[in-house]
């Protein structure tokens, strides 16, 4: 009688172990259907799965330290603070642009509204002769011509 109560629980010990210790495995087929059995399918590569965990024995190599996990994070973020003060840059470029652009517009519109130009220069104001018009009006045309035109690169 003793023999056969020993012999139950052992047994009884020993299967919980041996059916835990049965391996499962994970594959995916060519529909794209995740699939879970007890065999490694022939043909289509299969991870194995920690019944125990519900991780893969593939998924455990793959995972970063926390050490790598806060590198890569800091890269990141030095890496978008870069790209924000690149696009911080293009952005005053490009105001600064349209205001040159602005400016030389009014300046040339000036110039065409009136006949005589006055400027002021070391306190005395005084006209602009034709020439000094014309070489004005040429220097405002190239700055639009700069500055209203698509960005070049």
């Amino acid at each position: 009688m003793k023999r056969k109560i020993l012999t139950l629980t052992l047994l009884l010990a020993v299967v919980p172990g041996v059916a835990m210790s049965a391996s499962v495995y994970k594959w995916t087929d060519e529909n794209g259907v995740t699939h879970f059995g007890d065999r490694q399918p022939t043909g289509s590569k299969a991870e194995r799965v920690n019944v125990r965990s519900g991780t893969s024995s593939d998924a455990s190599g793959n995972r970063q330290s926390p050490q790598e996990r806060l590198q890569n994070m800091q890269e990141q973020q030095a890496d978008e603070a870069e790209q924000r003060q690149e696009t911080a840059v293009e952005e005053a470029r490009r105001k600064q642009r349209e205001a040159n652009c602005a400016t030389a517009q009014s300046n040339l519109d000036v110039i065409d509204r009136n006949a005589r130009i006055r400027v002021e220069e070391n306190g005395e104001q005084r006209y602009l002769s034709p020439k000094e018009i014309a070489e004005k009006r040429a220097e405002f045309e190239r700055i639009a011509e700069e500055n209203c035109g698509p960005e070049e690169q």
